[in-house]
């Protein structure tokens, strides 16, 4: 490899080469694509397609159901919110199950679930029978996800791992959009018959999507951790940009795991924690400086993306139209479909600029165009509000608004959130960090979609956004001031940007001395040699 280096050059490299190969010089140069990996990464994100899909499909559904059943709006309220509170018991059990039978199988479980979800939804002939498929699905949802980003993360090479793991976010995208067309295509049958064919549609995509996962890979660290040394290799070297980047993933994941450097046989016995005991202590009651910090960023990022109102447009965009001044059934359910497209191309742009720009440049940019748009949304529907004309720019103002305020999130916030919180946690914490975060993920968006209609009717529809503005807001400050950047970087080696909160940048710094200072033998010599 040193062609023309002399004797005492050789020695030089011979010393950090074993020790220092991709993790520091992957994201300088840039492999091409892993085919393979893109393939598991995109089966594994189709999960998520489900709670696309019934985001989507409910927000025009709930329409015919409050027509068919003679529901309230506290019923509809409940009905479309309460999926999100029921999918924390999926994503609650996600994270055990995920430890005890791998992550492949967690994944078939989420499709099987929502697939009787869907059916029971769809042949539903009261309210009380309804929420029952409501609560069924709900967990499905959960267990999806929890999964599918965690799987995601696991299996991808750094230089590539932010555009595969913001996949899931593509595809509740793609559902979302599936479920506005599929409301717009069954809103033309009669109304007992068209919002239950809406819903139990979403069975199909669960039975292919279950079937499709059983023939991927199982997670490498999944298979660390059960000892099963010689399957994670095989992974390994068909996920990886280069033998020895498979190599060093190997060796960083045996050290996270506990496992002896020198051990390389097969199957190992490793020292079973029984599947997430212990793990919970080491998370909420004897955290070190830097899970507490990580724990931190992981709920807060989850927190924020649903606080700020993104399930409030989506979900009721049909009614946030109607009170900018669209009335007829077909112009509401169009400009929701508008909505669905706006956000999956968007999203789509942001999977490419993950691994170029970074996370925390998206973000910061994204949130920032978030509290604009929403400080201008809610401009726009105060003045149709307290208007007793119609006025056209208000309208069109306030119709763009929803669709920038969509494109700013998809671009950012949308699927940073499932990157960032998926690739911070320690191996040993992943699944139950990660499924907090998801937990924390959906009781806000439970919150918000079940509110929504009262909060709009207590302080007015453009005093809600202005709300959400102000959360907004809040949490720009928070990823500005908390959050370190991820990209380049092995899962394993993430942990040592946390536990100087606010001063992150600061540990960095010292962290980067640090490492310069120690390679002076090594890398400074091979650079400066003639």
């Amino acid at each position: 490899m040193a062609g023309g280096q002399n004797t005492e050059g050789d020695a030089n490299l011979s010393q950090p080469a074993p020790d220092r190969t991709l993790a520091d010089f992957g994201p300088v140069k840039k492999p091409k694509r892993n085919r393979y990996v893109l393939a598991c990464a995109t089966l594994a994100s189709m999960t998520s397609v489900l709670l696309g899909y019934d985001i989507g499909v409910m927000s025009g559904a709930n329409i015919y159901i409050q027509d068919d059943l003679k529901i309230s709006d506290l019923k509809v309220a409940l009905l479309v919110g309460t999926l999100n509170l029921y999918s924390l018991v999926g994503s609650a059990a996600a994270g055990r199950t995920s430890d005890w039978i791998g992550r492949r199988y967690t994944i078939v479980m989420a499709g099987a679930i929502f697939f009787v979800g869907s059916i029971l939804m769809g042949f539903a002939t009261n309210y009380a029978f309804l929420m029952v498929g409501r609560f069924v699905a709900g967990v499905g949802v959960g267990y999806a996800l929890m999964i599918a980003p965690v799987y995601t993360a696991e299996v991808s090479p750094a230089s590539s791992r932010g555009f595969l793991t913001s996949f899931p976010e593509v595809f509740i995208n793609a559902g979302i959009l599936l479920g506005y067309v599929s409301n717009y295509a069954f809103s033309k049958l009669p109304t007992n018959l068209g919002w239950r064919f809406m819903l139990g549609i979403g069975a199909i995509p669960s039975v292919f999507l279950a079937l499709v996962v059983l023939g991927m890979p199982e997670s490498p660290r999944w298979l660390v951790m059960q000892g099963r040394l010689g399957d994670a290799r095989k992974v390994l070297d068909r996920t990886s940009d280069s033998k020895e980047e498979s190599q060093q993933r190997l060796s960083d994941i045996k050290e996270a795991a506990g496992i002896p450097q020198d051990c390389n046989d097969d199957v190992v016995h490793v020292q079973k924690q029984s599947h997430g005991e212990g793990v919970w202590k080491e998370l909420l009651i004897y955290p070190t400086r830097s899970v507490r910090h990580i724990l931190i960023c992981g709920i807060g990022i989850h927190f924020f993306q649903q606080a700020s109102g993104i399930d409030a447009v989506v979900l009721y965009s049909p009614r946030i139209f109607e009170k900018a001044g669209i009335t007829s059934s077909n112009g509401k359910l169009l400009a929701t479909v508008a909505v669905g497209f706006t956000k999956t191309v968007f999203i789509l742009v942001a999977t490419f600029l993950l691994d170029r720009i970074g996370r925390r440049p998206l973000l910061l940019s994204s949130v920032g165009g978030m509290v604009l748009c929403l400080t201008t949304l809610g401009f726009g529907l105060t003045m149709i509000d307290q208007s007793d004309e119609k006025l056209p720019w208000a309208v069109a103002l306030s119709v763009a608004m929803v669709l920038a305020y969509v494109a700013f999130f998809s671009i950012g916030m949308g699927p940073i959130t499932w990157v960032y919180s998926s690739e911070i946690f320690p191996l040993k914490l992943r699944a139950q960090g990660t499924s907090m975060g998801v937990a924390v993920n959906r009781v806000t968006s439970g919150v918000i979609s079940t509110t929504f209609i009262l909060l709009y009717k207590a302080i007015t529809i453009g005093g809600s956004f202005f709300l959400f503005a102000g959360v907004a807001a809040v949490a720009w400050v928070f990823f500005f001031t908390c959050l370190p950047e991820t990209r380049g970087r092995t899962l394993e080696d993430i942990e040592v940007l946390f536990g100087s909160f606010i001063k992150w940048r600061s540990a960095l710094k010292d962290e980067q001395k640090k490492e310069v200072s120690g390679d002076n033998g090594g890398q400074i010599q091979m650079g400066t040699k003639a």
